[in-house]
């Protein structure tokens, strides 16, 4: 095979690789923008819940009001349950195992990106590209071992993100914003 098509296939490979460590890093993301919600819910829950409680045995010694009891006794039951649940399940540590996937991911992704920008104006050889693919695969399956998983939610949030919103996408204009003036593209232009 000559080498130019060699390059070729293992060029679609890496971009392949890329494309799929991209959805995994956004589904990550969204998996810790889901589990931020559901924690903020439990929180301000619990919130209520003990108001409520600390309110209703208040205003029964200060009423006498036998229903009160009741009343109370029903949202201090939920509040329990969900201190029960807090204290089994830690949402906080799994949103921080997927903090740290997201960082992992990162820096492989951008080794992929790297790669391919090496590749792209031929300045590594074919043996280079596939020792560089064969480390990075095997640190990428290193991190998926030791990682936490994803949820079908997180990945169709990715979906929208990635196919619709664009998420992992910018355009000249956007990157110009970043840049001096003399490093925009809109100069080249001109």
């Amino acid at each position: 095979m000559e080498v130019n098509s060699q390059v070729k296939v293992l060029e679609d490979q890496i971009r392949e690789c890329y494309g799929r460590l991209v959805w995994t890093y956004t589904t990550h993301q969204k998996c810790v923008d889901i589990l931020e919600k559901k924690s903020k819910i439990i929180k301000i829950s619990k919130i209520i819940l003990n108001s409520i409680s600390a309110t209703g045995l208040i205003s029964y010694i200060i009423t006498n009001q036998n229903w009160l009891p009741m009343i109370t006794i029903l949202f201090t039951t939920v509040a329990l349950f969900l201190d029960i649940y807090t204290l089994s399940y830690d949402i906080d540590k799994e949103i921080n195992s997927h903090i740290d996937m997201i960082n992992k991911l990162w820096d492989i992704r951008e080794s992929y990106l790297s790669l391919l920008v090496d590749m792209k104006i031929n300045s590594i050889e074919i043996k280079d590209i596939k020792r560089k693919r064969d480390e990075l695969q095997e640190r990428l399956n290193k991190i998926y071992e030791a990682g936490p998983r994803t949820n079908p939610k997180a990945y169709k949030k990715a979906s929208v993100a990635l196919k619709i919103n664009e998420d992992m996408t910018l355009h000249d204009e956007e990157i110009d914003l970043f840049l001096p003036d003399s490093l925009k593209r809109k100069n080249k232009d001109k």
